[in-house]
């Protein structure tokens, strides 16, 4: 009888048979159709505890690309490594985190020591991005200004910077993280975050805020990280809001909701979603920025399985 992991292999060789011009990957599984990025921990069980065996395990399945956010506290040695061995198996790098601030004003209301934070951070992300062949890394601009009476951010006596001055200050700190990345070629991706479920005060939080962010700017090194789990909770309607900011999109994350797991664990009309960013010819990374349902061998197959049924098209 064959294992379960032997029905999936012969399924996906049989669609690729059909389809007559399906890429598969080096043990006859279906290359998947989008770039889907898993990320460290997401096999374990299935390729063990090595990142590089992760890696190679993730590309037999058909993906076609990896997700790392914790990559800067890899050793330069390490990332090379990450980045010469994707280069062989023809995946794209996704995202790292470059910076992220979730409870400090970092953006919206700067101070000498912050501005230093994240030009280092800048300087950083790009050293870290040729090592490993990365275009995009993640930036969080922290948290919205609140009242600070008995902290650093006391410069207007504790009172709360209205918000147009903090979107202002914004857009002047981002202004100032293009200048040090864009003459590379690469790209910061602002991620919106949800208030409900995870991250209260952060300063972006929706679609159409990191959009009109994005304008401001004005430059190819400042776009949109639109997280399907995020977005879902803080606005839904989400194919309309992916198609009025498509302009500023330049990656995306997925996760069901409610839990952010899988596909086909909540709410998200998954197929539907990535049947529409195959209709608009997208060909980038959409990290996996989930956890699996089930723990185990089980749960491993379990994702793979949700990300094949997601893939198939409507």
């Amino acid at each position: 009888m064959l294992s379960r992991r032997n029905l999936l292999k012969s399924a996906a060789i049989a669609a690729a048979a059909v389809s007559g011009n399906v890429s598969l990957a080096q043990n006859g599984s279906q290359k998947f159709s989008l770039g889907y990025a898993p990320h460290p921990g997401m096999f374990k069980h299935s390729a063990g505890k090595d990142v590089l065996d992760q890696i190679r395990f993730s590309a037999d399945q058909g993906f076609t690309a990896f997700e790392y956010n914790g990559l800067p506290g890899e050793t330069p040695e390490m990332q090379e490594k990450i980045g010469n061995l994707l280069d062989q198996l023809g995946m794209q790098m996704g995202v790292f985190v470059a910076y992220a601030s979730f409870d400090k004003p970092t953006f919206t209301r700067p101070d000498d020591a912050s501005t230093a934070e994240i030009m280092t951070a800048m300087k950083n992300a790009v050293e870290i991005a040729q090592r490993v062949g990365a275009t995009w890394f993640t930036v969080v601009p922290g948290s919205v200004d609140q009242q600070h009476p008995d902290s650093q951010w006391n410069r207007y006596g504790g009172r709360r910077l209205a918000s147009g001055y903090q979107t202002a200050n914004a857009i002047d700190m981002l202004r100032r993280c293009v200048d040090v990345i864009e003459k590379h070629d690469l790209v910061m991706v602002l991620e919106p975050l949800n208030w409900y479920a995870n991250h209260g005060g952060v300063f972006l939080q929706q679609s159409d805020q990191a959009y009109a962010l994005c304008r401001a700017v004005n430059s190819p090194s400042c776009k949109i990280l639109f997280d399907l789990y995020h977005q879902q909770i803080t606005e839904g309607n989400l194919i309309e809001n992916i198609d009025a900011s498509w302009s500023e999109i330049a990656y995306f994350q997925s996760g069901d909701n409610p839990g952010r797991k899988e596909p086909y664990t909540g709410e998200i009309n998954y197929r539907g979603v990535f049947d529409h960013l195959r209709s608009k010819g997208y060909t980038g990374v959409i990290g996996m920025e989930h956890g699996n349902s089930v723990k185990g061998l089980e749960g491993e197959q379990k994702v793979i399985e949700a990300y094949r049924m997601a893939d198939a098209g409507a």
